[in-house]
């Protein structure tokens, strides 16, 4: 990357007239933001269909996207809904998201605007399915979920149907016909939607830095189509799941749940699966971030059924076997390695062998002066300087909760005394680091406390919900960042 500075806002956390952030005017808007501001990255959350606890790290699919981020107005002006269904569609612009109610009016609204669909409209979904072999399993996935009241796949009644036998699938796919082809016009808006807000942000110069969550979830059309890609049973069910150890982000460590790869067949078969998977990334995103990257290196396996992370052991990752096929598969695609977490020697051997840039978030650098995360400390400009992720606190929000020792050296290293002067304070040395890349949460720019937080981690409940406020990202605003920007050579 050359030197240059982004902003991390999730397409849910943009404003909008209908509940959530979606892909259409107001996202188009926050791109023209971005270019007035000088920043070159937005920087998003994965955009999947969410599953447990409203995560977009527990995606029901890692090719499909999220139709609650779908524009309903490009669907109006389209012909497929009216104005006086998006008239009942509106909520408050600027509440926290309500998933319930989000569910609960969506899909019956996007099942009116498939039920219009006719002419060159239903042409473009079938070349949509044509073109996206993917789509086959998860429609029919999502298609059956419904018919079985949403269980999961390893609990549907059917076991040739659990076992995705092609034989137990064609009399579904002949009963779900309309269903499955509901669940194909929706993933067409989807990309056809995001290729239109990608485009406009590429032409003013933003790229999209995308993320790729290191697991999937188990109940998910890739788990149910794919099973000999993960570690289970003869019944669907693993033994043994993904999570993480006690580390900064939570005492108790992180419990995910998900199961676990199959990194010896995955092996034998070139990582097919993989490869699959990071260019469907690519077609979405600019630069990719590698979720959870020390997996790769080693990762924590959790006995099913057990009560917390505590319980888990190391086991070996894939390793360059994995990283070495997607580098020189894709040489055109920008990689972030996400080495947050308990670090060792190997792990930094991993990122350094890829070639991959690393990074550095300044919410943990307080410490002490030889804290990795320093600037002073950086070594290399191959990085990327962060104030936080979305699985920090924000700026003031830091500030305001961390001890009082950290709090004094952070004001002693940043010459700044105060929540407010230290949060512009973080942003200027965020930003006159030497790391290729800066990003910054939207938060810490519009100087918001813990009320902007994304995600606490370890928790369950009341994340994934914050939103902008309308009007929040001012001419003003972007006037501001863009001097900050140029004045750091950005």
């Amino acid at each position: 990357m050359e030197r240059s500075a982004g902003i991390l806002l999730p397409v849910f956390s943009l404003p909008g007239a209908y509940g959530i952030g979606a892909l259409g005017r107001e996202a188009r808007a926050f791109a023209d933001f971005l270019h007035d501001a000088g920043q070159k990255w937005w920087q998003v959350l994965p955009v999947g269909p969410t599953g447990a606890g409203n995560s977009p790290y527990t995606s029901a699919s890692t090719f499909a996207g999220n139709p609650l981020l779908i524009d309903l107005e490009d669907l109006r002006d389209r012909g497929l809904l009216t104005e006086a269904e998006l008239s009942a569609a509106r909520v408050e612009p600027d509440g926290p998201i309500d998933y319930a109610a989000l569910y609960a009016c969506r899909e019956p609204l996007l099942r009116r605007a498939f039920s219009r669909l006719s002419g060159t409209e239903a042409q473009a979904v079938r070349d949509f399915a044509a073109a996206n072999p993917w789509l086959e399993a998860y429609a029919l996935y999502r298609a059956l979920k419904t018919h079985f009241g949403e269980t999961a796949w390893y609990d549907w009644p059917d076991k040739a149907l659990r076992d995705h036998d092609p034989a137990a699938l064609e009399p579904w796919r002949a009963e779900l016909a309309e269903d499955i082809a509901f669940h194909e016009a929706v993933q067409c808006w989807f990309f056809a939607q995001w290729k239109a807000l990608k485009d406009h942000a590429n032409g003013l110069g933003v790229g999209i830095i995308g993320d790729l969550p290191i697991y999937v979830s188990l109940d998910s059309a890739d788990v149910w189509s794919e099973r000999k890609e993960f570690l289970l049973d003869e019944t669907g069910k693993p033994s043994r799941v993904a999570g993480v150890p006690p580390d900064y982000f939570s005492a108790e460590g992180q419990l995910w749940g998900n199961p676990l790869y199959d990194w010896a067949a995955m092996k034998a078969d070139g990582f097919g699966w993989w490869i699959r998977r990071v260019e469907g990334a690519s077609r979405l995103f600019d630069a990719i971030r590698i979720d959870h990257f020390r997996a790769f290196e080693r990762y924590w396996s959790v006995p099913a059924g057990a009560e917390t992370a505590k319980e888990g052991q190391w086991e070996k990752g894939p390793g360059m076997d994995l990283l070495g096929v997607l580098t020189n598969w894709f040489p055109h695609i920008t990689y972030i390695a996400e080495d947050l977490g308990l670090l060792t020697p190997e792990v930094h051997q991993l990122r350094q062998a890829a070639g991959l840039p690393g990074m550095k978030v300044l919410e943990f650098a307080f410490s002490d002066p030889g804290n990795a995360y320093l600037p002073h400390n950086y070594g290399s400009r191959r990085c990327v300087c962060y104030t936080g992720t979305h699985d920090n606190d924000t700026a003031l929000g830091w500030y305001d909760h961390a001890p009082e020792t950290e709090r004094a050296f952070a004001e002693r290293y940043l010459g700044a005394s105060g929540r407010e002067e230290v949060r512009k304070a973080l942003l200027r040395c965020g930003m006159g680091s030497t790391a290729e890349l800066f990003v910054a949460q939207m938060q810490d720019y519009l100087a918001l406390g813990s009320e902007g937080r994304i995600n606490v981690p370890g928790v369950a409940e009341g994340n994934w919900r914050w939103r902008m406020a309308p009007g929040a990202a001012t001419a003003a605003l972007a006037a501001e960042i863009r001097t900050l920007t140029e004045t750091y050579g950005r």
